[in-house]
Protein backbone atom coordinates (compact mmCIF):
# COMPACT_ATOMS: atom_id res chain seq x y z
CA UNK A 1 0.00 0.00 0.00
CA UNK A 2 1.29 3.42 -0.96
CA UNK A 3 1.72 5.65 2.07
CA UNK A 4 3.23 9.00 2.99
CA UNK A 5 2.52 10.35 6.46
CA UNK A 6 4.05 13.68 7.42
CA UNK A 7 4.01 15.04 10.97
CA UNK A 8 5.70 17.50 13.28
CA UNK A 9 4.43 20.81 11.96
CA UNK A 10 2.99 23.55 14.08
CA UNK A 11 3.04 27.21 15.00
CA UNK A 12 6.38 28.64 16.04
CA UNK A 13 7.86 32.09 16.48
CA UNK A 14 10.53 33.39 14.15
CA UNK A 15 13.90 32.01 15.17
CA UNK A 16 12.37 28.82 16.52
CA UNK A 17 12.82 25.21 15.48
CA UNK A 18 10.72 22.27 14.38
CA UNK A 19 11.46 18.70 13.39
CA UNK A 20 9.34 17.13 10.70
CA UNK A 21 9.00 13.38 10.15
CA UNK A 22 7.72 11.41 7.20
CA UNK A 23 6.98 7.70 7.16
CA UNK A 24 6.84 6.33 3.64
CA UNK A 25 5.80 2.99 2.21
CA UNK A 26 8.61 0.82 0.98
CA UNK A 27 7.61 1.30 -2.65
CA UNK A 28 8.27 5.04 -2.34
CA UNK A 29 11.21 5.00 0.05
CA UNK A 30 13.15 2.56 -2.13
CA UNK A 31 13.39 5.17 -4.90
CA UNK A 32 16.77 6.31 -3.54
CA UNK A 33 16.29 10.08 -3.59
CA UNK A 34 13.78 11.35 -1.06
CA UNK A 35 12.93 14.97 -0.58
CA UNK A 36 11.02 17.51 1.42
CA UNK A 37 8.84 19.89 -0.55
CA UNK A 38 6.78 22.85 0.55
CA UNK A 39 3.90 24.86 -0.83
CA UNK A 40 3.53 28.36 0.47
CA UNK A 41 0.25 30.27 0.06
CA UNK A 42 -0.16 31.40 -3.54
CA UNK A 43 2.99 29.64 -4.70
CA UNK A 44 3.88 26.41 -6.42
CA UNK A 45 5.29 23.46 -4.56
CA UNK A 46 9.09 23.57 -4.38
CA UNK A 47 11.73 21.05 -3.40
CA UNK A 48 13.70 22.40 -0.43
CA UNK A 49 15.91 19.46 0.49
CA UNK A 50 16.75 16.01 -0.78
CA UNK A 51 18.80 13.06 0.40
CA UNK A 52 20.08 9.93 -1.31
CA UNK A 53 19.98 6.48 0.22
CA UNK A 54 23.68 6.96 0.94
CA UNK A 55 23.13 10.21 2.79
CA UNK A 56 24.19 12.76 0.19
CA UNK A 57 22.16 15.92 0.69
CA UNK A 58 21.12 18.98 -1.27
CA UNK A 59 19.37 22.15 -0.12
CA UNK A 60 17.82 25.03 -1.94
CA UNK A 61 19.60 28.30 -1.20
CA UNK A 62 16.82 29.76 0.93
CA UNK A 63 17.14 27.03 3.58
CA UNK A 64 20.83 26.22 3.36
CA UNK A 65 22.48 26.37 6.77
CA UNK A 66 19.13 26.32 8.60
CA UNK A 67 17.52 23.02 7.56
CA UNK A 68 18.97 19.52 7.86
CA UNK A 69 17.51 16.50 6.09
CA UNK A 70 18.20 12.98 7.29
CA UNK A 71 16.78 9.51 6.85
CA UNK A 72 16.47 6.22 8.67
CA UNK A 73 16.44 3.53 6.01
CA UNK A 74 15.46 0.84 8.49
CA UNK A 75 12.31 2.78 9.40
CA UNK A 76 11.45 4.14 5.93
CA UNK A 77 11.48 7.58 7.55
CA UNK A 78 12.79 10.94 6.42
CA UNK A 79 13.31 13.88 8.78
CA UNK A 80 13.67 17.60 8.33
CA UNK A 81 15.22 19.55 11.19
CA UNK A 82 14.37 23.21 10.74
CA UNK A 83 16.08 25.92 12.74
CA UNK A 84 16.19 29.72 12.66
CA UNK A 85 12.75 29.65 11.10
CA UNK A 86 11.50 32.71 9.25
CA UNK A 87 7.96 33.83 8.39
CA UNK A 88 8.71 33.04 4.75
CA UNK A 89 9.12 29.38 5.73
CA UNK A 90 5.38 29.24 6.38
CA UNK A 91 3.97 26.52 4.13
CA UNK A 92 2.56 23.04 3.99
CA UNK A 93 5.49 20.63 3.96
CA UNK A 94 5.38 17.33 2.09
CA UNK A 95 7.82 14.50 1.57
CA UNK A 96 8.09 12.34 -1.52
CA UNK A 97 10.60 10.83 -3.87
CA UNK A 98 12.51 13.37 -5.93
CA UNK A 99 10.83 13.77 -9.28
CA UNK A 100 7.30 13.12 -8.07
CA UNK A 101 4.72 14.89 -10.18
CA UNK A 102 1.12 15.97 -9.73
CA UNK A 103 0.08 12.52 -10.92
CA UNK A 104 1.97 10.67 -8.19
CA UNK A 105 0.64 9.94 -4.73
CA UNK A 106 1.09 12.71 -2.15
CA UNK A 107 0.35 12.68 1.55
CA UNK A 108 -1.62 15.29 3.46
CA UNK A 109 1.43 17.28 4.37
CA UNK A 110 2.07 19.08 7.64
CA UNK A 111 1.44 22.78 8.19
CA UNK A 112 4.30 24.95 9.41
CA UNK A 113 3.42 28.48 10.45
CA UNK A 114 6.11 30.91 11.55
CA UNK A 115 4.96 34.08 13.25
CA UNK A 116 7.00 37.27 13.22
Amino acid sequence: QVQLVESGGGLVQAGGSLRLSCVASRSIFSRNLMGWYRRAPGKQRELVARISSGGITYYTDSVKGRFTISRDNAKNTVYLQMSSLKPEDTAVYYCNFVGATLYDYWGQGTQVTVSS
